[in-house]
Formats: C-alpha cells, sequence, structure tokens
C-alpha cells in the first residue's frame, strides 16, 4: 500500500507542478466565468441610437412609427429624390422608402443605408411596419380592432410547469435548465475522462518506452504501477476540477458585485403600443403585460435544483467513470510502444463515450425513456448518460443500481486491464495484435 502512495504522490505532484497545468486552472474558470458574465453585461449596454429619415409616399405612417431607445424616426418635407442626393450631408443613418402603392401590392419597403445597420434595427422596422399594415387593412374591411387586441390579450399563456410528488407537495421545474445542466455536466465527464485517460495512457507509453518502467517495477509490482498512476492523475483531474469551482465562483461573486451591480433581478414591464395609423384609426394602447425578467428567472428556479445530490452524483460518475477507463488507456498504453500503434486498440474504448454523448442529446428530450433507463444503467455509458438524466429526477433505485454496476463495471475493467498490463509493459518492439492481448488474460504468474 505504502508503494502505490508513493507512485500516487508523485505522479500527482510531477503534474500539478507543470506550467501547462497551471494555466489551464486559470484560464478555464476566466473561461467559465466569462461565459456566465458577459452576456449578462453586454445586454445592459445600451445600443447605438440609429437615426432614420423616413419617405413616406402613403402618409399612413408619417409621425407615427413608434420609436426605442436604439432608434429614432425622423419624417422630413422631402422627395425621395432629394433625400438620396443630400443624405450624406446629414447625419440620418439609413433612410425608409415606404412607396404610396404599399396597400395595392407595394409590399416592398426599401431601407437604405450608408453602414451596415444592426440586426435588431432592421428587424425592427420589420416587425413594427408588419403590425401597422395589419392593422390598417383590419380597419380598411371594418374589423373592430379593439376585439382583436383583447382576443391577443387574453390568448397569452404562460406554462409553468411543476412536478407533482407523492406526498401530493408540487415543485417548481424549468426544462430548459435542467437540460443545461444535465448536458453541461456531461459534457464536462466527456472530457474528463478522455483529457485525463490519454494522459495516463501517455504516461505508461513514455515510461515504458524510455526503459524507465524497468527500474520502477525492480521496487513495485505491475499493478501497483498502474493503479498508483490511474489515481495520481485521477487527483489531478479532481483538484483542477475543484479549484475551477472555486474559482470561478470567486471570480463570478466578485462580477455580481462591480460590472453587474446594476442588474436588477425583479420583473420588468414590456409595453407594446399599437399606434395611430392613417387618419381615421383610433389611438389604442394595449395593457402592459408583465413579463419576468429572465436572469432573475433562471436564478429563481436554480433554488429548486438539488443541487448537493447532482454535485455528489457528478463527483461519483466523474471518478468512477474516469477510473474506469484509465484503467482501459493503461492497458493500451502498455502493449504498445508508440501512440500510432494505439489506433486499433482505441477504437472498442472511444466508441461507448462518443455513443453515449449522441445518446445524451436524445435522452434530453425524454429523460423517462427505456433507452435513457438502458444507457444510465450500462456501466460503459452510465457516467455521461445519467449525468443527464439526474436534474430531470430519477428514482432512487435507478441511481443505486447504475453506480453498483458502475462499481462492478471498474472493478472488472482494472482486473482485465492488469492483466494485460503486466505482460505488456515489459514487451518491446512487437506489433500486438487482439489476438495477443486475449492470450495474455489467461496467463499464469
Amino acid at each position: 500500500m505504502n508503494k502505490i502512495l508513493l507512485i500516487i504522490k508523485r505522479e500527482y505532484l510531477s503534474r500539478v507542478k507543470k506550467k501547462s497545468f497551471i494555466i489551464m486552472t486559470i484560464l478555464g474558470p476566466l473561461l467559465m466565468a466569462g461565459i456566465m458574465v458577459v452576456p449578462i453585461w453586454l445586454s445592459m449596454q445600451k445600443p447605438d441610437r440609429q437615426n432614420i429619415e423616413v419617405i413616406d409616399e402613403s402618409y399612413l405612417f408619417k409621425g407615427l412609427i413608434p420609436e426605442k431607445a436604439f432608434i429614432h424616426f425622423d419624417y422630413p418635407e422631402v422627395t425621395f429624390e432629394q433625400a438620396q442626393e443630400g443624405f450624406y450631408d446629414t447625419d440620418y443613418d439609413a433612410i425608409l422608402y415606404i412607396p404610396h402603392n404599399i396597400l395595392e401590392g407595394g409590399k416592398t419597403l426599401k431601407l437604405f443605408y450608408k453602414k451596415q445597420l444592426g440586426i435588431a434595427t432592421e428587424e425592427y422596422v420589420d416587425n413594427t411596419i408588419s403590425k401597422m399594415m395589419n392593422d390598417v387593412l383590419l380597419t380598411k374591411n371594418k374589423v373592430d380592432l379593439s376585439i382583436i387586441r383583447e382576443a391577443a390579450e387574453h390568448s397569452k399563456i404562460i406554462v409553468i410547469t411543476e412536478e407533482l410528488e407523492s406526498t401530493g407537495k408540487s415543485k417548481k421545474t424549468n426544462t430548459g435548465l435542467y437540460m443545461a445542466i444535465g448536458l453541461g455536466g456531461g459534457i464536462l465527464i466527456y472530457m474528463f475522462i478522455f483529457l485525463y485517460g490519454v494522459q495516463v495512457m501517455r504516461g505508461v507509453m513514455e515510461e515504458k518506452t524510455n526503459r524507465i518502467v524497468e527500474v520502477i517495477l525492480s521496487s513495485v509490482k505491475p499493478f501497483q504501477l498502474m493503479m498508483g498512476k490511474i489515481i495520481g492523475v485521477a487527483l489531478v483531474g479532481l483538484t483542477q476540477f475543484l479549484l475551477w469551482v472555486i474559482l470561478t465562483t470567486t471570480l463570478y461573486g466578485v462580477a455580481s458585485v462591480t460590472i453587474l451591480k446594476n442588474v436588477e433581478m425583479k420583473q420588468i414591464q414590456q409595453n407594446e403600443e399599437v399606434v395611430k395609423v392613417g387618419a381615421d384609426l383610433n389611438y389604442t394602447k394595449m395593457k402592459k403585460i408583465q413579463e419576468p425578467n429572465i436572469i432573475s428567472k433562471v436564478f429563481d428556479d436554480f433554488k429548486n435544483v438539488d443541487i448537493l445530490t447532482i454535485t455528489f452524483c457528478f463527483l461519483f460518475y466523474f471518478l468512477a467513470g474516469y477510473l474506469m477507463y484509465a484503467a482501459l488507456f493503461a492497458a493500451v498504453g502498455s502493449a504498445v510502444d508508440n501512440e500510432a500503434d494505439t489506433q486499433q486498440f482505441m477504437v472498442p474504448i472511444t466508441i461507448p463515450l462518443v455513443l453515449s454523448f449522441l445518446v445524451a442529446q436524445n435522452v434530453i428530450q425524454d429523460p423517462q425513456s427505456t433507452m435513457a433507463f438502458w444507457f444510465s444503467i450500462v456501466p460503459l455509458t452510465s457516467p455521461i448518460v445519467m449525468m443527464v438524466r439526474l436534474p430531470f429526477g430519477v428514482p432512487f433505485w435507478e441511481v443505486a443500481l447504475s453506480m453498483s454496476l458502475l462499481v462492478v463495471g471498474f472493478v472488472f475493467t482494472t482486473w482485465l486491464a492488469a492483466r494485460i498490463y503486466r505482460t505488456g509493459i515489459l514487451l518491446y518492439g512487437k506489433k500486438v495484435t487482439w489476438r495477443e492481448l486475449g492470450k495474455w488474460l489467461f496467463y499464469k504468474g
């Protein structure tokens, strides 16, 4: 046992002292905090104000197009030709041309600009004029706009999903948030298994090709060396992950009281106006629609997530899944002399990982399906698929069965890898085949 601990210590310290480990440990939290903070910060920034010159030959919209903080409309008494000639002598960013025959089938508006307008400006002009045209046509056909607006107002339904427990209590849920947590956890496990599993394989190959392993094996058994290397790299991965969590949380906390200090987690009002169109229509304002701030809604829904259970399960599936696959990676590293020869043995190992990642994208659509159940139980795919299912709620017996089988899978793959490792680690200069690997499993000694 002491020898395994010494190997673990050597593997751990040699890796955490590398510049690559330190750089990635710092860059990881910066990137993750940036992903959370930057979109919120950008949403707080006021867009540049666009000044639009409106040439309305139909006289339906003159002075009536509603404005926003990022867009302003002017209606000068000039013709379209005059506006074009003097365009570059004005402060206008664009000319909105509305033809005189817009009600007779001339549905095409033209927006001329000096520099490319933002997508928000283009969409706002398109949507606003379309809504106003809709009101014009309805009124022209003697349709009561108040009935249309009342129907539109009362037909807007907000669906709130809640899980009804057997005790009669209900709990608010957020499917989108659960998808993000589950898929995010699955992707992290997928990346960590590949990243640190390959490190184990390359570490074994390096020691083998440098003949260092011959010296090491004079003092320790092959199984002890393999387990020490696998556990040592696992602790490196766990250390890096925990540092990422701590640093990301710290950076986000600092950002929340500095960059994001003006973000108020409360409901906001969205006021949509239908304006007067033409001399014969009445000015009407729709009732204010109360909609929750999206950021506030996500944070409120996040409080209903059992984060402790998900974190515990993530750590378990991360470690158990890594240990199972790392043993196989170590076996591959011991059987070959160079990285080019690993391809034939890597494919069977990577197929279950890639398959589980592909299946996970379908599992989020139906977490309780038969396919989701079986892929979250089978050890080779359960670390990723079960992680995706957990936020949606999984019966305790399924989680217990999945974890138990994963432990059994780890024990079996470790035994399998140890049989290959003890023979392959001292074999040099020979192309190993699948048949020979099979023979190594039954060697005695």
